[in-house]
């Protein structure tokens, strides 16, 4: 897939395909904590949640990396499970929108994080469609933070709709949205 470079007027060519994340934790957590904002606190906490999360049957993931072979977007997710950790914190909601049914027969995404240099050229969007494209489970499931932000305006492109709102993690100092969609996931035009 090619997207535009740093410079308007060059292109470079980057590279989505499959990502040996537990290898390239330090990578795509150096991504994630420059497109999310996380102290070294935070990455070492959640190093160790990639490491685990990367174990569970089903997981894989995928990553956008340039010609000389830099990170500079990842996409991670897996069937989900309603014990893992996330879905035991979401069900509440979900179950009082008359919706936890969603917690079964999913593919959740993880995590999705594109380098803000590399944002609003399609990589998030090519990433979430290529690691859906393959999951064997009818919709999928996401939580991003609950405000009007771009990740939440290209959900909403792709099909996803609000399922619950206002969704409170622990540790987590803003509110959640938990969003669904049917797979496959919704094409432009």
């Amino acid at each position: 897939m090619r997207f535009p470079g740093h410079d308007p007027h060059h292109r470079e060519d980057i590279v989505i395909g499959p990502l040996d994340l537990p290898s390239r934790v330090d990578e795509a957590l150096a991504v994630q904590a420059v497109a999310f904002g996380l102290g070294a606190d935070e990455i070492a906490v959640r190093r160790q949640i990639v490491l685990r999360h990367m174990t569970y049957p089903g997981a894989r993931a995928l990553g956008a990396t340039t010609p000389d072979g830099r990170l500079v977007g990842f996409v991670y997710g897996m069937p989900n499970d309603r014990t893992h950790w996330w879905s035991t914190i979401v069900e509440p909601y979900l179950r009082a929108q008359g919706l936890d049914d969603w917690l079964d027969n999913s593919f959740v995404i993880t995590e999705l994080h594109v380098h803000p240099r590399y944002q609003n050229r399609g990589i998030g969007r090519a990433l979430i469609t290529a690691i859906t494209d393959t999951a064997d489970e009818p919709r999928s499931i996401l939580s991003a933070i609950d405000t009007d932000s771009p990740a939440r305006g290209l959900y909403h492109s792709l099909g996803y709709v609000d399922l619950a709102r206002q969704v409170l993690f622990p540790s987590a100092p803003k509110p959640y949205a938990v969003m669904g969609a049917p797979l496959p996931l919704r094409r432009r035009g």
